[in-house]
Order: structure tokens, then C-alpha cells, then sequence
């Protein structure tokens, strides 16, 4: 079996991988084991250094690396650029922050000491997805081997080398041989992975069909799992809102990664009273993008990242517009080699609609009309998923208040569009999964929370 990259540009492979034999995948599993074995004996200060150079590299090769990203799944070259310096920030972060996150915690009792102490496990399993092909493992990674742990990376297999890259950088970052692994194999091999003895926790960002399945075979294995599984997060624009300065963060939101993000805003839900305006705005906002090869400079929505993909948007925006939905910018599939999309604007969106139900993986954004502010904020929770939200208002403590208390998702951003930051905990609830990466949160999901009671 081989793994071929397929440029999403123009439709043609590019490269292809052979997959891991199993006395391939068998070696790489054990010599993780070997190098977790050491390197939970090395201090932070060696930790940190391995780290900040892979920052380093990082920077220093961010060109590169965009390139390899534009090529594999279609990312424009300035998100690429920006996504190597966001896995630059989350290396530099967690090595000053991370040894005080992992430091022990002194607890009163009745002990002459007593404390709570953060031990690695093991080798953690990390199953990632395209659409990030490095920020997505970094912000996995640089906590884990951090606190000690072993990386075993099973990679999108349109990725192939984007993953062989990543090992190549841990390695010449300076971190132990074997202790970070990309393992080439398809996903019927990812069951016995999981249920590998020397693997002892699997953290996962894909569908809720994959979140299921994974959460289904560790579960047996009792081992722990992290799940990010997506969303459709509701972007509410209130009646008191600024209506260019939220259009503009819709879009901006909406048309990051070229539409292909989790924590895009996928459901525009304005008040009616502002909706005409809105509308305008968006429209406007999405039809200025410009489409184009993501190799170029100036390109700001570059193709989708395989055909099936493509297909499956489509069929989306056609079923909501034979629903009642209707298309106000785009919503043709193009002409022409690769996998491209349009900015693709849709208004009077409902519930029963796949444009209301599903995430809408691509440059789509959905308008949603509610009566008043109170209704808005109903419908931003009537989805099945939980990941983001984001309300605008003139009243940022009335947001904030919603933000806290009303919005149900794991991160709520307020007249501002939702991201991920290596100082706060990332992650969802209900549908989108449950666990949290990234900071002090994420950072102890697969450690030894250990009591330490001395008399």
C-alpha cells in the first residue's frame, strides 16, 4: 500500500509513500517506548532547549514548510507562513510555561507532606487531520514531550509529507531518536495501535464518525482519550452590534484555511432588524476574496483540499437551496482543473437544512435570521455541536455575560472571532468531544496525577 499526495490545484499526484510495514511499525512503536524510557528522566531545562529549537527551525524554515502545505492540501502560502510561526509561539510557550504547569502542588493535611505530582505515561497516540497539518500536531505535541511523553503520530493520509517533515524536525530539534514517530499506516491499523500496551492514551481532531469509533476501541483498552471533533460554531450578531466591524470578522472568520477550519464561523446569526445590511456586507466581503493558486502571494481562498471534499460542500449548499435557502454569491462548482470552490454565500437558512445541521467544511458562510437578541442566542444553541461561539455587541458586558453564561461551546470570544492560543484550553463539548489542549489544561490530559502523602 502507498500514500500519494494530490495537489489540490491541479488535481494530479504528486509523491508517492510506501506505508509501514509491520516490522516497520512494530520497531517504531518500540523505539518510542525506548525513548520515553530516558527522556521522562531528562529535566525541563533539556526539554525546554529541544523546544525552542524547534522553534527555530521552524521560523527558519517557515517558507518551506508553507510551501509543502500548499502543495499536500491546498493552504494559501501566507497561511502556511503564519501557521509555522503559530507552532513557533506554542513550542516557546510551553517551554517557559510548562515546567511550572508540571511543577508538583503542595497540599495542607494532616501528612508532614503531602503534594500533587504530574508524571508522563507513556507513548501518546495522536491522530490527526489535514486541514492544519502542523498546528494541529504541534499543539498535541509540544505539551506531551513537555511533560515527559512519547509521540506516536498517525497523520491524514493526504499528508504523507507534511508528516515525514514534522519527525524530521523533532529529530533535528534535538529531541531523543524514535521519541516522535510519523507512522504511515491506513486507519483499519489504527485499532491495534490502540490497543497496544505500550500505548496509553490517543488524542484525536476529526469527524464525530471517527471521534465515536476511537473513543469506542480505546475505551475497551481503558485508555484515555482527548476528542476534538468540530463544529458549527454560531457567530450572533446582536441588535446593538456594529454591523461592519462584525460582518468583516464573519468573513474573515469564515474564509480562514480557505473555509476548512473547525472554528470558522459557519452559522451568521443577525438579528432581522440588521439582516439587509448584514447581508450586504457579507456578500461584499466574501465576494472580494481572491480564489486562486495558493502558491501565489495575493491568494486569499485557495482549493479545497481533495475532490470529495468538494462534493460533499456542494451537495450541501444544493440540498439547502432545494430547502428554501437562498444562494446570494456563488454556489456553482467551477470550471477548470482543481479542487476550487467559491465564496458561497446562502441567507434565509432553517433548521432541517444541511446548512443549519452540518458543518459547512469550506468558503460557505450560512445566514441565519432571528427575531430579537433573545432568539439569536437560541439558535446559536440549537446545534449538536459545542466547540465555538462568538457574539457581537455594543455592550461587551452583556456579551460577556452571554459569552459565560448563555453560549454553549467550549471557547465563547466576544466582538471577536474565535481561535485557538496556546494560553488558553481549546476544545468543545456535546458533538465536538471533550478534553482540552493547550495550557495548564491541556497540558496535564496524559500525565500521572499523582497524590504524594508523606506521614
Amino acid at each position: 500500500m502507498t500514500f500519494t499526495s494530490v495537489n489540490p490545484n491541479t488535481g494530479r499526484p504528486i509523491r508517492s509513500y510506501p506505508a509501514a510495514s509491520p516490522a516497520e511499525l512494530e520497531r517504531a512503536v518500540g523505539e518510542a517506548g525506548h525513548a520515553f524510557r530516558s527522556w521522562r528522566r531528562s529535566g525541563f531545562p533539556e526539554r525546554s532547549r529541544c523546544l525552542r529549537e524547534a522553534a527555530r527551525l521552524l521560523r527558519a524554515r517557515a517558507g518551506e514548510y508553507a510551501r509543502l502545505m500548499a502543495e499536500e492540501m491546498g493552504k494559501p502560502v501566507r497561511a502556511g507562513r503564519a501557521e509555522a510561526e503559530k507552532c513557533a509561539w506554542v513550542c516557546e510557550y510551553v517551554a517557559e510555561r510548562g515546567p511550572l504547569q508540571l511543577a508538583p502542588e503542595a497540599v495542607a493535611t494532616d501528612a508532614s507532606r503531602s503534594f500533587v505530582s504530574f508524571q508522563p505515561l507513556g507513548s501518546i497516540l495522536a491522530i490527526m487531520p489535514w486541514n492544519f497539518p502542523f498546528w494541529q500536531v504541534f499543539r498535541f505535541a509540544a505539551p506531551n514531550l513537555m511533560a515527559g511523553n512519547a509521540a506516536l503520530l498517525k497523520h491524514a493520509p493526504n499528508v504523507p509529507g507534511c508528516a515525514l517533515a514534522l519527525e524530521q524536525l523533532f529529530r533535528q530539534a534535538g529531541f531523543p531518536k524514535g521519541l516522535f514517530r510519523s507512522l504511515l499506516v491506513p486507519v483499519e491499523q489504527v485499532g491495534a495501535l490502540i490497543e497496544d500496551p505500550r500505548v496509553q492514551g490517543v488524542t484525536l481532531t476529526g469527524s464525530v464518525r471517527a471521534g465515536r469509533e476511537v473513543a469506542r476501541q480505546a475505551g475497551q483498552a481503558l485508555k484515555k482519550t482527548v476528542l476534538e471533533l468540530g463544529g458549527s460554531d454560531p457567530y450572533v450578531v446582536l441588535s446593538d452590534a456594529d454591523v461592519e466591524a462584525a460582518a468583516r470578522t464573519c468573513v474573515e472568520s469564515r474564509l480562514t484555511n480557505s473555509g476548512q477550519s473547525c472554528i470558522a464561523a459557519k452559522r451568521l446569526i443577525v438579528v432581522e432588524c440588521l439582516r439587509a445590511e448584514f447581508e450586504a456586507r457579507v456578500v461584499e466581503g466574501m465576494g472580494a476574496a481572491h480564489t486562486g493558486d495558493p502558491l501565489r502571494e495575493d491568494t486569499d481562498v485557495g482549493p479545497l483540499a481533495r475532490e470529495d471534499l468538494r462534493r460533499r460542500l456542494h451537495r450541501q449548499v444544493a440540498e439547502s437551496v432545494d430547502r428554501g435557502a437562498r444562494c446570494l454569491l456563488g454556489g456553482q462548482l467551477p470550471a477548470g482543473p482543481g479542487f476550487f470552490y467559491p465564496p458561497t454565500v446562502l441567507t434565509e437558512v432553517a433548521s432541517g437544512m444541511p446548512a443549519y445541521e452540518e458543518e459547512l467544511f469550506g468558503p460557505v458562510a450560512a445566514i441565519l435570521s432571528a427575531k430579537d437578541d433573545r432568539d439569536a442566542v437560541r439558535m446559536a444553541n440549537d446545534t449538536a455541536f459545542g466547540l465555538g461561539a462568538a457574539v457581537f455587541t455594543g455592550d461587551p458586558a452583556i456579551g460577556e455575560s452571554l459569552a459565560t453564561e448563555e453560549l454553549q461551546a467550549g471557547c465563547c470570544f466576544v466582538n471577536a472571532s474565535v481561535r485557538s492560543d496556546p494560553r488558553l484550553p481549546f476544545g468543545g463539548i456535546k458533538r465536538s468531544g471533550y478534553g482540552r489542549e493547550l495550557s495548564a489544561f491541556g497540558i496535564r490530559e496524559f500525565v500521572n496525577i499523582k497524590t504524594v502523602w508523606v506521614a
